[in-house]
């Protein structure tokens, strides 16, 4: 927790800086708790630092709650939060996952200090609030770093009670979310005219749609941005498996095809946070690595991508 805080007066200092260099570049940090190199960036609309490699619960966290899944859950967060990271998004629309997640955190002998997002996802203003209060039961928190509006349900009424709540200080960070390519045109109206703090959706090598617009319009307005689907559901590794890693990979510190996506995604200067979700103790280890060491540069990012079209010839 003091290294978080030091890191929250670190970023706040930033707000010194003219906006534009806050997108600059991602910032890394020395861990003190493991003498490696973490990288963190910047939310624009405070200053703050959160670590770059967040988690997922869609899916993954939707299980039953006996005692061998929860102690696999638990595994999960263990390496998690070894890796350095904070960031955990849910949603109630991800079945029983606010819930598996307040249980293995409740599990817990020391809860390390999260950054705790979720969703509200639902019709009415009082249905709306009646959710978000039973998410923060489920999860097990007083107050939720963000809460975002759920594929632009019912978006008009709850971002109106979502400024309030923010001005209240009942929720730190509000912001707004989609996955689906056919919502981007009013998605793209909403990240122009609201003050948000966050957007989440759909971003990876294979799938570039979002440099199009929603990046770039992010970087403007200085909206802070978390990336669900940066494996494009698993479908990426059908292109390298059994493939060697090139070396290119090695020169980003990259162990695995997984931290090569990974390290794309978080190159663009417009990314703030990755959250890939997994079930497996492996794969979160491996995701967590892309949250060390070097990110490539444009000049980098190209030749990723010329490697990856040539991975599917």
């Amino acid at each position: 927790m003091m290294y978080r805080r030091q890191m929250i007066k670190l970023g706040t200092a930033l707000l010194a800086l003219p906006s534009a260099n806050l997108w600059a570049n991602a910032i890394q940090t020395s861990n003190p708790s493991s003498g490696t190199t973490l990288i963190q960036n910047v939310i624009p609309s405070s200053g703050e630092l959160i670590p770059a490699v967040g988690m997922g619960t869609a899916s993954t966290f939707d299980t039953n709650n006996n005692p061998q899944t929860l102690a696999q859950l638990g595994e999960i967060m263990r390496l998690f939060f070894a890796g350095g990271g904070t960031v955990i998004d849910s949603s109630p629309m991800y079945g029983h996952a606010e819930s598996r997640l307040g249980e293995v955190m409740a599990m817990r002998s020391n809860v390390p200090d999260i950054f705790a997002a979720t969703k509200v996802w639902t019709q009415g203003k009082d249905n709306g609030i009646a959710q978000m209060h039973e998410s923060a039961k489920r999860m097990g928190v007083t107050r939720f770093d963000l809460m975002a509006i759920h594929n632009l349900k019912d978006w008009h009424t709850h971002l109106d009670t979502l400024k309030q709540w923010k001005a209240e200080g009942k929720v730190r960070y509000i912001g707004i979310t989609t996955w689906a390519g056919n919502y981007h045109p009013e998605f793209l109206q909403i990240m122009r005219n609201e003050p948000l703090d966050f957007v989440q959706f759909s971003y990876s090598i294979g799938e570039r749609e979002a440099e199009k617009e929603l990046l770039p319009v992010a970087a403007e307005r200085g909206i802070a941005t978390m990336i669900n689907r940066p494996f494009q559901r698993g479908e990426l590794f059908k292109h390298s498996k059994d493939k060697p890693l090139p070396e290119l990979a090695h020169d980003l510190g990259c162990k695995s095809w997984g931290q090569f996506y990974l390290k794309f995604v978080l190159g663009h200067p417009a990314v703030t946070c990755v959250i890939p979700a997994t079930s497996k103790a492996r794969h979160m280890t491996d995701n967590m690595g892309a949250n060390y060491g070097p990110l490539p540069n444009s000049e980098q990012r190209t030749e990723m991508l010329r490697l990856f079209d040539a991975l599917q010839a």
